[in-house]
């Protein structure tokens, strides 16, 4: 039940950084690696829409109980685990 809540409260979280990436850039300001490499108009922005759609993913993930079975399967080579 608490990955449940917690999940929603990422989901929360970072839909408004994606909503508020505005804000978040004229109040945090520019990161200038997304300036540089991100060949958008306004790279930070992008960015910040970035993190939220990634933390977006994360929470809903966690709602369903996936997080756990997806981070397995990514990191088992370098875990050493064998199914």
């Amino acid at each position: 039940m608490s990955r449940i809540i917690i999940g929603f409260v990422i989901v929360a979280i970072s839909g408004l950084i994606v909503v508020r990436s505005e804000w978040i850039y004229q109040n945090v300001g520019a990161i200038p690696w997304a300036e540089a490499h991100l060949h958008a108009e306004g790279g930070s922005r992008m960015m910040y829409k970035l993190i939220g759609v990634v933390g977006i993913i994360i929470g809903f993930m966690l709602i369903t109980n996936m997080l756990g079975s997806i981070l397995l399967w990514i990191l088992s080579p370098l875990l050493g685990v064998k199914k």
